[in-house]
Parts: structure tokens; C-alpha cells; sequence
């Protein structure tokens, strides 16, 4: 395999890591890397190959669907179990609640439409609620690139004491398009958290 410069492996690293759980098709890291099709995929093993090699990393690159994405390692799934089952670990943060907020409202909803309404990346907090089983892939948008669609799962409903999503409070008239005046949905989210961590449950 040719040398390939690092500076270019930790390029498609960072592009990786912005598009999250969508990952980049070949076309699309062709693009980013401004090259061709063969050569991106050569770009795309050597950093496979570098996570492989390196015995402290519990990251790694998979193909899944088309998508290069990353994924973490399978030898720590049960270390990973552990981390989620743990009750000490910190409640969910404003960030995510917003997120919760416009899924729960827009689903099923793409994590584009996701930043654009929030107006900042949403990769975190979407990995958080997924980690956390409050949110699901509902498919993908059959559009370019076949973005993830996410919406809210039987979890949320249990979270919330929601028999459906119908029952969810309505908006500010209006406001479908505008999450920056949902602060009382939102306090009512943080509540209902605060109120569960007091009664000892661990999510």
C-alpha cells in the first residue's frame, strides 16, 4: 500500500468524526479529499488499519450500508454496557434536552434539520440519547447520501408518563420552527429528569 501523509489520514478522521452516526459514502470522502475514488479508499484502509494497530485505541472504522463510520471497538461492548448502566454518571444536559425536544416534536427528523434549529452540531447529544435509548433510527431520507431519521422511542413515552407522542404538550402557537421558545417544554424535560435521578433510577 502507498504512503499516505498523516495529515490527510487525520483529515478524514475529523470529517468522520463531524458526520456521526450518517458517516461519508466513497463519493463523498472523494470529494472532501479532493481526489479520486481509488485513492480515497486507500486513504480510508490505512486509517482502519491505523486504529487496528494501535493496541490503546477503542475506536476503529467500519463500512456499513455504503458509510464509512466510527464505530467503537467489539472487544469493549461489555465495558461500554457497563458505562450505560452506570447510575453515577451525569444527568442529561441542556443540550441534549433540546435535541430531545425537537425530535420528539419534528420526528422523524434528520440530524441537518436537527443543527439547523438549534443553530450548532447535535452529534453529542444525538449519540447521548441514542446511548441512552431515548431515541432511535427511524429509517433514512431518500435523498442524497440517505440521511439517518431519528424519532423517540417507547422509553421516552415511559420517561414521561406518555402513552403517545400525541400526548405531548402543544407549542407556542407557531413555534414549530423555533425551539428557542420552548423553554418551559424544556424545564419540564429537565424536571422530569431531576425527578427520576432523586428516586434513584439510573437514566
Amino acid at each position: 500500500m502507498e504512503t499516505i501523509d498523516d495529515r490527510i489520514i487525520g483529515m478524514l478522521e475529523s470529517f468522520l468524526f463531524i458526520a456521526g452516526d450518517d458517516g461519508l459514502t466513497l463519493k463523498n470522502i472523494s470529494t472532501l479529499l479532493q481526489t479520486d475514488d481509488e485513492t480515497a479508499a486507500i486513504i480510508a484502509e490505512q486509517l482502519r488499519l491505523n486504529y487496528e494497530n494501535r493496541s490503546g485505541s477503542g475506536i476503529t472504522l467500519r463500512l456499513y450500508g455504503g458509510s464509512y463510520r466510527l464505530v467503537t471497538k467489539a472487544e469493549y461492548a461489555d465495558d461500554i454496557l457497563r458505562m450505560l448502566e452506570n447510575p453515577t454518571r451525569n444527568p442529561i444536559t441542556q443540550a441534549s434536552l433540546e435535541v430531545l425536544a425537537i425530535i420528539a416534536y419534528k420526528q422523524p427528523v434528520t440530524r441537518v434539520e436537527i443543527d439547523d434549529l438549534r443553530g450548532v452540531k447535535s452529534d453529542g447529544p444525538i449519540q447521548t440519547l441514542v446511548a441512552k435509548g431515548f431515541i432511535m433510527e427511524k429509517g433514512r431520507l431518500e435523498s442524497s447520501g440517505r440521511p439517518i431519521l431519528y424519532g423517540t422511542t417507547e422509553l421516552f413515552l415511559d420517561k414521561f408518563g406518555l402513552e403517545s407522542i400525541d400526548m405531548l404538550p402543544p407549542l407556542l402557537e407557531g413555534d414549530v420552527e423555533s425551539f428557542g421558545d420552548t423553554d418551559l417544554f424544556l424545564t419540564k424535560f429537565q424536571e422530569a429528569f431531576e425527578m427520576t435521578d432523586e428516586g434513584g433510577n439510573s437514566d
